[in-house]
């Protein structure tokens, strides 16, 4: 059994126009909740294997404020330039790519490729990954190589604006 956490960067600030996209960093509700999500994962039970994020500004904060809050030691996470702007064909290379001894996986980045991403491996239609959402795959696979070639079950979709409705 594999299973793959798609979590998408929280909310950016687009305060300074002048600043390259690569840049951008957490506005104040990106800083509000990405700790909501992790909080969230944590009460799920939810701490990967290896986490694997994008090193554009947005998504490295990202993934530091969720490994805190989940308790995944921050020097292991591991940043992948290709993550940042990837087409949902290279973010699928790059899950049958994942070390076969790491059960489960969390990826962070950026739409559309997550989205899309999404829709390929998972068995539920997702229009949309929300920013700091997180769509979970389970796969009945024993190796990352296998697992990207089907069709796993959707088993997660949460992300902050649904959490807060549920409060």
């Amino acid at each position: 059994m594999k299973e793959l956490f798609i979590l998408r960067h929280a909310k950016s600030s687009w305060d300074d126009p002048a600043l390259a996209d690569f840049d951008r960093p957490l506005n104040h509700r990106g800083k509000e909740d990405a700790p909501l999500m992790g909080e969230h994962l944590k009460k799920l039970g939810i701490k990967p294997d290896l986490i694997v994020s994008s090193p554009a500004k947005r998504a490295k904060k990202t993934a530091k404020i969720v490994a805190e809050k989940i308790g995944y030691d921050v020097a292991r996470i591991e940043w992948r330039d290709g993550i940042y702007e990837a087409s949902p064909q290279s973010l699928l290379y790059l899950v049958c790519q994942l070390p076969d001894d790491a059960k489960r996986v969390m990826i962070v980045g950026h739409n559309p490729g997550l989205t899309m991403l999404a829709n390929l491996l998972g068995d539920v239609a997702i229009d949309n990954i929300p920013t700091a959402g997180i769509v979970g795959i389970a796969f009945d696979a024993k190796s990352w190589d296998d697992a990207c070639r089907m069709k796993g079950h959707t088993v997660l979709f949460d992300y902050p604006k649904k959490l807060k409705r549920e409060k």
